[in-house]
């Protein structure tokens, strides 16, 4: 097992140099991977991440890669990776929190706004926050200027688990955004008063929709699209039907997909697949009037991560196929559903020899697939492609 290098201690080089055959770095020899749509070549574009966390692709094809103790940057298509860009505000960089998802804004020729999600500090607490900023370039390098934040969910709470944070722009240009329970605030996920253990749709300067399905409603937070989520990792709107999808962690067993439909309730900690980490029951048992089955469960978990429907024309096989990476699971999945998008019909194991944790999970503009994996010291950037 390779022992995690310090960025501050040996330059990105070295420690590209230092990693094994699957893991070569930028400009090494593509790995060959055997797939059910064929031979694939998967290789390393750029490496040495701090535990990466979100992906994004800008117009011109570059990439936007978060980094979790609180750093941005741009990838070049030639797998060039920039200095930290400068303006991100201070991210609480603990546990599972800090600088997440990054998301660029449909209009982004015209208004160079993106979009993040972190673990924002509050007094000594933490809570998911998302941000809007403009992206500048110039020869001092990148910054984010004019930093708005739009959301923030409430109540914060101490620890540094269950933060969500995934970004989705449906589209009507509004943005899906996922919470975590926060693992402490388990009984506030049944709550239409707070925003923990749900996911809330708002509109890109932070307001409520009016088309919700809780605005207007007493005591009830007007953002909230749908309830009863552990936490969510990964989300993505479906190119067929515009509806979005999303996959989140249960805790022992009971990973779960859904399609989450406005107002309606997940279960969570109510209904559940899995278990306590302790082996305790959790709740009253896997189904109850007025909440909702996943479309599929994995039990042992996977842990997904990252979410994308691919609609390429590079492998023809896959299309209309979802992708999800795997944490614990160390692993790409591939979930082919069925015509009516109600069931998952095929599921199929990518990339288990390389033992690693996939974190996100993208299309690119060229129909390949791009990975994040999730390493505090060796994370890499992977593009996944037809080859020999």
């Amino acid at each position: 097992m390779i022992r995690p290098f310090r960025l501050a201690a040996l330059s990105l080089s070295l420690v590209l140099c230092a990693l094994p055959a699957l893991a070569q770095s930028q400009g090494a020899a593509p790995v060959s991977v055997h797939t059910s749509a064929g031979p694939m070549t998967l290789e390393t574009v750029a490496g040495g991440f701090e535990n990466p966390w979100g992906l994004a692709f800008l117009p011109d094809g570059r990439m936007l890669v978060t980094e979790r103790p609180g750093r941005l940057r741009i990838v070049s298509r030639s797998g060039t990776v920039s200095a930290p860009v400068a303006g991100v505000p201070p991210v609480y960089a603990s546990g599972q929190g800090g600088l997440l998802d990054i998301a660029v804004a449909p209009d982004f020729d015209s208004s160079r706004l993106v979009y993040f999600s972190y673990a924002e500090p509050r007094e000594g607490i933490s809570g998911t926050s998302v941000a809007r900023a403009k992206l500048t370039e110039n020869g001092g390098g990148a910054r984010l200027e004019n930093i708005e934040v739009i959301f923030r969910q409430q109540p914060a709470a101490g620890g540094s688990s269950h933060y969500g944070s995934r970004l989705a722009f449906g589209r009507d240009g509004t943005l899906f955004v996922t919470l975590g329970d926060r693992y402490s605030l388990r009984p506030e996920v049944q709550k239409l008063s707070t925003h923990i253990g749900k996911i809330v749709r708002i509109n890109p300067d932070g307001s409520a929709p009016a088309d919700n399905p809780f605005a207007g409603l007493a005591n009830a937070r007007p953002e909230i699209w749908s309830f009863g989520h552990r936490n969510v990792q990964g989300a993505a709107i479906d190119p067929q039907t515009g509806q979005l999808w999303t996959v989140e962690h249960g805790a022992r067993g009971g990973d779960e997909l859904n399609h989450p439909e406005a107002g309606k309730n997940y279960g969570w900690p109510v209904i559940t697949y899995g278990r306590d980490y302790s082996g305790a029951t959790i709740g009253e048992g896997t189904a109850k009037p007025g909440m909702e089955q996943p479309v599929k469960y994995w039990d042992p978990s996977i842990s997904p991560a990252g979410l994308a429907f691919y609609t390429g024309s590079l492998i023809p096989r896959w299309k209309g196929d979802l992708f999800t990476g795997g944490l614990s699971g160390t692993r790409l999945v591939r979930l082919k559903l069925d015509p009516s998008r109600q069931r998952v019909v095929e599921e199929e194991a990518l990339l288990t020899e390389l033992g690693e944790r996939i974190r996100d999970v993208r299309q690119g503009p060229d129909g390949a697939l791009w990975l994040l994996t999730d390493d505090p010291g060796q994370g890499r950037l992977l593009r996944l492609a037809p080859g020999e």
